[in-house]
């Protein structure tokens, strides 16, 4: 078989390491891999397509998807997940103590249609109960002005978004412009431990993790885009993808249990992956869908509630069929 050129742009994870560093092969594919910064990932593969594989954020995907872009697919390999608790922001001195409080407040995030914001409203409605439509919302960069949506929203009737394209939400949150923002990056007030900006959630593991145990939701941040073109001209190669990610995970996390010599500059690292496999089960970061169908059907589910994708849609409208008979890797 004469190997496939596909240029792959993704950030620097240990679990893709091996892939991205030709220490495993996909079958039948001669790859060439990019590390860039993720926000010019994403602008340039969904401005331009540039590259033939990228890392793609979630909701961006999911919401081009639901208005008819037809240009790429995706495989189920999930280089970045991440819990949204530990992502809201608040004023030490302002009216939001607890997560009800957060109801008909004045809320900035840097675009309506982050993933992270997703689940961060997503949990708002289901576990605590608070109307999106009684909140006004404000879209800012997060620490320098001029940021907007990268994608067309589909707004819920009630829903009151503002942009703000003169200010940033950091500012904003320390002037007291906004009461709360959410925010996948911490805003420099926060980084720079301004002594009245704080998480609303400090102890954000044990909230998370309860939320874990509740609801089997496991928050998914990126996926992994391919230009239709390629899986059209080599249906294969979306297989052959998922299954080298899948290796160069499965040693990562190999590498993460070693107790004898610890691979990661990280006290108890070992103890922390086997903790997150107590919670998780063994396969704490699981790709493919059967093994995260709670956590797509939930996101969908809040994308197209919140307006971020324009109809309701299906794991199975996210993944080409080659990739989606194969029960679970």
């Amino acid at each position: 078989m004469n190997e496939v050129p596909l240029t792959l742009a993704i950030s620097r994870y240990d679990h893709v390491e091996d892939l991205t560093a030709g220490r495993i092969v996909p079958d039948g594919i001669r790859l060439t891999s990019l590390s860039l910064p993720i926000e010019e990932i994403f602008f340039r593969f969904l401005k331009h397509r540039e590259w033939d594989v990228s890392e793609l954020s979630f909701a961006k995907y999911a919401s081009l998807i639901s208005q008819g872009d037809t240009s790429f697919t995706a495989i189920p390999v999930f280089p970045s997940r991440i819990f949204r608790h530990s992502s809201v922001y608040v004023r030490r001195d302002g009216p939001v103590r607890t997560p009800g409080d957060l109801a008909g407040k004045r809320i900035g995030l840097p675009e309506w249609a982050q993933t992270a914001a997703v689940y961060s409203r997503g949990f708002m409605v289901d576990q605590y109960g608070i109307d999106l439509t009684g909140i006004d919302w404000v879209q800012a960069g997060v620490n320098e002005p001029g940021r907007g949506e990268k994608v067309a929203l589909n707004l819920p009737a009630g829903i009151r978004l503002t942009p703000a394209p003169t200010k940033s939400l950091s500012g904003m949150l320390v002037d007291g412009e906004v009461d709360a923002i959410l925010s996948a990056h911490a805003p420099d007030c926060f980084e720079h431990n301004h002594p009245n900006i704080v998480r609303l959630f400090p102890d954000y593991m044990a909230v998370e993790a309860d939320y874990y145990r509740a609801t089997g939701i496991f928050p998914i941040m990126h996926v992994v885009a391919i230009k239709r073109s390629a899986v059209e001209a080599n249906p294969w190669i979306a297989m052959s993808l998922l299954k080298a990610f899948e290796e160069a995970k499965r040693r990562s996390v190999a590498r993460a249990l070693e107790v004898t010599a610890p691979r990661f500059p990280i006290p108890w690292c070992f103890e922390h992956a086997r903790r997150a496999q107590e919670l998780f089960g063994e396969d704490h970061w699981p790709y493919g869908v059967d093994g995260n169908k709670t956590t797509l059907d939930a996101f969908l589910r809040y994308a197209y509630e919140q307006g971020v994708c324009h109809r309701l849609l299906t794991p199975e409208d996210l993944f080409p069929q080659s990739v989606l008979s194969r029960v679970r890797i």
